[in-house]
């Protein structure tokens, strides 16, 4: 029997590292399976763990007022010393791009156990877009035995890196894995905020650190520009708990217009449904570019690059970064063009099939 500690924080590590956790305790005979949170998103964190029906072993409960990068690592980091060395797992499994990935990896690194890394392998090749993520996946590169890719091309990424191709197991994306789960309960209800759910909805989520600023200003110009032009399509953006961000949206968004709503975020279950409900997803996010095509949704990338170039590839999301006539010219044109809604909605989802953890679960016997 293998002993794998599975180390996650937020909320979008919570949502693709539940559907291996449930995979492993499947498998009773074969994993001992520990999960150790970190508390990186603390309120959309626990929401997860509820979802998913998830008791975490230890959570380090990091979170702090006002606390920065430096003091998240440093927190993670001590953390995991006394974790690992309580456990003495055979391996480790971390996600993505976060600091929790990185610095739970780097202390198991310390104490030589070996490190498994879910959805390994995406890259845009600029270390500060988007930032810090892209220099959180390149170091999980260097500190993770096992590559978890969630595409063919996230494998070609690491061998470009000269990781060893025997120790890369492409499985697809675990996000659809449990967006199929969620769908199945029938869980996902979408808020009742006064909206008539008949017409058409733009549904917006921003919240990335490199944004912050004039970046944040443009989008929010965009939207106030755009719910003008489009009286009869509304505009949903549920605002993150990030205070740059909060204060932008508040301070630019005219949020008294009668088809422009501003909610507090929203749960998983409730995203999952309004993404549903949704004509299109105007967002900064890595993982919308992974659930939105899969339910049919076009998605516009307020970034310059992106790690998931699958999607731009086949046609499901495209990149419009923060200026503002850019943001309005492709969410009118999807609004208008039918033939260009269609192209977009219709394209087929590059990001897995929903068989991603019983994927990993089979490379972790091997």
């Amino acid at each position: 029997m293998k002993k794998i500690l599975v180390v996650f924080g937020t909320r979008p590590e919570a949502i693709k590292m539940a559907p291996v956790v449930k995979e492993l305790g499947n498998r009773p005979d074969l994993f001992e399976t520990k999960v150790c949170v970190t508390g990186q998103h603390r309120e959309m964190l626990d929401q997860m763990l509820e979802v998913f029906d998830i008791h975490p072993d230890y959570d380090l409960d990091i979170m702090r007022p006002n606390q920065d990068l430096y003091d998240v690592s440093a927190r993670i980091l001590l953390g995991m010393r006394d974790v690992l060395k309580a456990e003495k797992p055979d391996m480790v499994l971390v996600h993505g791009d976060t600091s929790t990935s990185t610095f739970a990896a780097l202390a198991a690194f310390y104490q030589q156990i070996p490190v498994g890394h879910v959805e390994a392998g995406l890259r845009t090749g600029n270390i500060y877009s988007p930032w810090p993520e892209e220099m959180n996946r390149q170091l999980n590169g260097r500190l993770c035995t096992w590559h978890f890719a969630p595409t063919e091309r996230a494998r070609q990424n690491l061998m470009r890196e000269n990781v060893d191709d025997a120790h890369i197991v492409v499985t697809g994306n675990t996000v659809i894995d449990a967006l199929h789960w969620v769908v199945a309960s029938g869980k996902a209800v979408a808020p009742r905020f006064g909206r008539d759910e008949s017409r058409r909805m733009v549904l917006i989520t921003g919240h990335r650190r490199e944004n912050f600023g004039d970046g944040m200003k443009h989008i929010c110009q965009a939207i106030n520009a755009l719910a003008e032009q489009f009286g009869d399509v509304d505009f949903v953006y549920p605002i993150h708990l990030n205070p740059n961000i909060r204060r932008a949206v508040h301070d630019i968004i005219d949020g008294s217009r009668g088809n422009v709503y501003l909610l507090e975020p929203l749960s998983y279950l409730e995203f999952v449904a309004m993404m549903q409900q949704s004509t299109l997803i105007l967002t900064d996010s890595g993982g919308i570019q992974e659930e939105a095509p899969a339910f049919g949704k076009p998605v516009l990338v307020m970034r310059d690059t992106t790690e998931r170039p699958e999607a731009i590839e086949a046609g499901t999301a495209r990149l419009v970064g923060t200026d503002r006539s850019t943001i309005e010219q492709h969410v009118a044109r999807l609004l208008t063009d039918t033939e260009a809604y269609r192209a977009m909605s219709h394209a087929e989802n590059p990001f897995g099939d929903g068989h991603a953890a019983e994927r990993i679960a089979n490379a972790l016997l091997s």
